[in-house]
């Protein structure tokens, strides 16, 4: 039962990736357009796509832990 923790806490941390890092992404480049009061160049925005991408992972693994612990209610310590 356990490799099917493991197994369904990477799926959906992968399932969930692109939509959130994406989500994340627009966020960011929006708020720093709006901060800087100028267009982003295409540097700044391939910079705040590599953050919203560690941003994401740092967000969905916890994330994806709790919800499948919760869902499948396993006692992993």
């Amino acid at each position: 039962m356990t490799t099917y923790f493991y197994f369904s806490v990477l799926i959906l941390a992968i399932l969930l990736f692109f939509p959130v890092s994406k989500m994340i992404w627009v966020i960011s480049v929006r708020r720093l357009q709006r901060k800087s009061g100028r267009e982003l160049s295409t540097e700044e925005i391939e910079a705040q796509k590599t953050r919203s991408r560690f941003i994401a992972l740092l967000l969905l693994f916890p994330f994806s832990w709790v919800f499948n612990y919760g869902l499948l209610g396993l006692n992993h310590g």
